[in-house]
């Protein structure tokens, strides 16, 4: 499977956000707090969701709540995805 990248993350976010069109996810977001880019525990939750399912991989319950930016986020799934393929 390829490696998980800030472009999927956007890809999901924007899929299963109910956060307002207006929220800005083009350029460079890596290091922008998510809580900036208008996405709360709920929508973490939602994106949670949607990697297990898309990835096939199981995401222990508040892992991702210590991922506070994208660039985050995308090193923690890659890593559990480098778990899951030994």
């Amino acid at each position: 499977m390829a490696e998980f990248t800030v472009d999927d993350l956007k890809r999901i976010l924007r899929a299963g956000s109910g956060v307002d069109e207006r929220t800005d996810l083009d350029g460079d977001i890596d290091d922008l707090p998510l809580a900036e880019l208008g996405y709360d525990s709920l929508a973490l939750l939602e994106l949670v969701s949607r990697i297990e399912r898309e990835y096939d991989i199981r995401i222990p319950d508040g892992d991702l709540d210590h991922t506070r930016t994208p660039g985050e986020a995308v090193a923690y799934v890659n890593t559990r995805l480098a778990e899951v393929r030994v």
